[in-house]
This record gives structure tokens, C-alpha cells and sequence, in this order.
């Protein structure tokens, strides 16, 4: 099968491929910086969670603090369950599903 390269027909597919391969290392490596938090910063989005939900309460009806809460629960189980079919065992699954869900405090805090 000939394969049509953006270089022309006299490119390189190994130069190709490793230009390729080092800018999705660059994009994942920007990703994983963008969604890295650390575990003290995390633990604030559980406290404004529970402000917010306990605010949400008295303005409007326990009902929709309810529905705030178990969205937030909702959200950790999801995380737990990608983190434990990707491989990961015990805390560990348990610290990044918790950082995915309240891992957001750290772009509120200065």
C-alpha cells in the first residue's frame, strides 16, 4: 500500500513517524501537566463542595443540595471505577479518582 505523506512522495515515514511520536509525547506531557494536583489542594474542592451544597440547601431546597452532593458522588464512583479498569489497585485508585473529581480547587486558589 502506498501511503500518501504530507512531505510529498520522498518523505521519510521513519521521520515521519518519530516527528509524530515526539509531538504526542509534547501534547500528553501538556495534558498531564494541566490536570496534575496535589493532594492538600484537593481537599479543598470537598470543602467548597460541601459550602456549596449546604448554601444551595438553604436558599433553595434540600432537594437540590442533595442533587449537588450526589453528582459530586456520582462523579467520584466513575473516576474509582476508569481508575480500577486502567490497572490501578487499592489507594491508589481511590487518590486519583479523588483528585480527578475535587482536583479543580487548585485552579481556583492563587
Amino acid at each position: 500500500m502506498d501511503q500518501q505523506w504530507p512531505e510529498g512522495p520522498n518523505a521519510d515515514p521513519d521521520a515521519a513517524r518519530e516527528r509524530y511520536n515526539a509531538d504526542m509525547r509534547t501534547s500528553r506531557g501538556a495534558i498531564r501537566e494541566l490536570f496534575r494536583v496535589e493532594l492538600p489542594i484537593a481537599h479543598l474542592g470537598p470543602m467548597l463542595v460541601a459550602v456549596a451544597t449546604a448554601f444551595v440547601s438553604v436558599v433553595w431546597s434540600p432537594k437540590t443540595g442533595v442533587i449537588i452532593a450526589g453528582g459530586f458522588a456520582a462523579l467520584f464512583a466513575v473516576a474509582l471505577a476508569v481508575a480500577l479498569l486502567s490497572g490501578r489497585r487499592g489507594w491508589g485508585a481511590a487518590r486519583a479518582a479523588y483528585k480527578f473529581t475535587f482536583g479543580w480547587a487548585d485552579w481556583i486558589t492563587p
